[in-house]
């Protein structure tokens, strides 16, 4: 395996956008609960391609939508400054954060 692929991304067309989702490659497999709330962090949904910070950064700052999971790629997101911390959910100690940006020609 290659040690500088550290993200799971999955990209899927939703609403005539770009939805790029990445996790943190070693949360794949778990499974987290807040109360009723599951999030299962799956190779099925994440895993389309392994990529490393590079290639994140250049889809971090070109994406309109972004669906983060782990505590490497919210870091990197907030270090872009693509979102504040205050709007990073943490549940079982594993931070989620999501952007939506509207960029456009207005």
């Amino acid at each position: 395996m290659n040690e500088d692929k550290i993200f799971a991304l999955r990209k899927i067309k939703y609403q005539g956008t770009m939805m790029i989702n990445i996790c943190d490659i070693d949360l794949l497999g778990k499974e987290i609960n807040k109360g009723d709330f599951v999030i299962d962090i799956s190779e099925d949904y994440f895993l389309q391609e392994k990529i490393d910070e590079e290639e994140a950064i250049v889809l971090l700052k070109s994406s309109s939508v972004l669906n983060l999971v782990g505590e490497k790629i919210v870091k990197l997101a907030l270090k872009l400054k693509l979102a504040k911390e205050n709007s990073v959910k943490v549940i079982e100690n594993i931070p989620f954060l999501m952007v939506f940006s509207f960029v456009g020609n207005y």
